[in-house]
C-alpha cells in the first residue's frame, strides 16, 4: 500500500516514530548502562542530551516547516 492510498504508515510518521524512539531508548539505554558502570551523572547528561538532539531534529524536521496563521492573517 503507497502513501496515496490513505496508509496511516506514511514514510513521514514512519520517520517521526523511528526518530522519537531512538531518541528515548538509546540514550536510556546508554544512560542506564553507564549508571550501572558507576557514571550516574555521566549517563544523565547523556539521556538529557539526546532527549535535547531528539526535541531538535523533531522540531526542525516537522514542526518548523509548518505555516500556522491565525485568523487575522487570512487574505480576503
Amino acid at each position: 500500500m503507497n502513501e496515496t492510498q490513505g496508509s496511516w504508515f506514511t514514510r513521514g510518521r514512519l520517520l517521526l516514530i523511528a526518530v522519537v524512539t531512538a531518541g528515548i531508548v538509546v540514550p536510556g539505554v546508554l544512560r542506564r548502562l553507564l549508571g550501572e558502570a558507576g557514571y550516574n551523572d555521566l549517563g544523565m547528561v547523556v539521556f538529557v542530551l539526546g532527549y535535547a538532539a531528539m526535541i531538535l531534529v523533531v522540531w526542525y524536521g516537522w514542526i518548523r516547516p509548518l505555516e500556522i496563521n491565525g485568523p487575522g492573517d487570512q487574505q480576503h
